[in-house]
C-alpha cells in the first residue's frame, strides 16, 4: 500500500473513504491509533493508504472532489 494522503482532519478522512468506498478503491487509514501517543488532541497525523493499482484512480477522484491540496507528494 502507498500513502494517498496525510492530514490529522477526521472529516478529511471520513469524506476521503467515502468516496473511495463509493469508486470501489479499498483504502486503509494508518496510525488512527495513534492517538494514545499524542493524547487524544489530534496532533499527529493519519495516513490513507491505497493500492498501488488504484494510486491514480484514488488521486484522480480526489482532484475531482477539489481537495487535491491534500494528496501527499503534492
Amino acid at each position: 500500500m502507498v500513502e494517498l494522503l496525510r492530514t490529522n482532519d477526521a472529516v478529511i478522512i471520513s469524506f476521503v473513504e467515502a468516496l473511495l468506498r463509493d469508486a470501489r478503491i479499498d483504502c486503509f487509514v494508518a496510525d488512527s491509533n495513534m492517538s494514545i501517543l499524542d493524547g487524544s488532541i489530534g496532533i499527529l497525523p493519519r495516513r490513507v493508504m491505497v493500492g498501488e493499482d488504484d494510486l491514480a484512480d484514488a488521486r484522480r477522484i480526489l482532484v475531482d472532489a477539489g481537495i487535491a491540496n491534500e494528496l501527499s507528494g503534492n
